[in-house]
């Protein structure tokens, strides 16, 4: 299939790596289908790439990659919507906002996406939590850890 992307082009990609939303995203209701993409080779980060509309991309993390305690305790209904039998069914990023210089851009902590990769399909989930915001640094030294620390 081949789909225009903001950040890469055109490209082909394989069905099978379509990511359904069958709700959409809040904001974007009517986009159903993603594609999730390696921002460089061997990044941790990646684009949120729509396979309808080019120019809608989410930069997107792990959060456990730089925050330390990020806790994220799903409800049953989505749990049961997303069709999660096992953690390692599981995978969890949130979108950046990006900024110049880098080392400044945020993270939504407060509304991550999840996907369980096994059947292809996602959410992004809005916690309760008044722990996160929208709009987390994750470059600083209380939020990232090194190995050791």
């Amino acid at each position: 299939m081949q789909i225009q992307t903001k950040y890469f082009g055109e490209l082909t990609i394989n069905e099978d790596a379509l990511i359904q939303f069958p709700h959409g995203i809040p904001g974007f209701l009517t986009e159903k289908a993603f594609v999730l993409l390696p921002l460089e080779e061997d990044s941790v980060f990646y684009v949120l790439q729509s396979t309808q509309t080019k120019e809608l991309a989410f930069v997107v993390v792990n959060p456990f990659h730089f925050t330390k305690g990020y806790e994220l305790n799903l409800d049953d209904n989505t749990i049961e919507s997303l069709q999660i039998t096992s953690e390692q069914d599981v995978q969890v990023f949130v979108i950046m906002s990006l900024k110049e210089p880098f080392q400044t851009s945020t993270a939504n902590l407060q509304a991550p996406v999840i996907i369980n990769h096994k059947k292809q399909i996602a959410k992004q989930y809005i916690t309760n939590s008044k722990r996160y915001t929208t709009k987390e640094a994750i470059f600083t030294n209380k939020t990232t850890s090194k190995k050791g620390d």
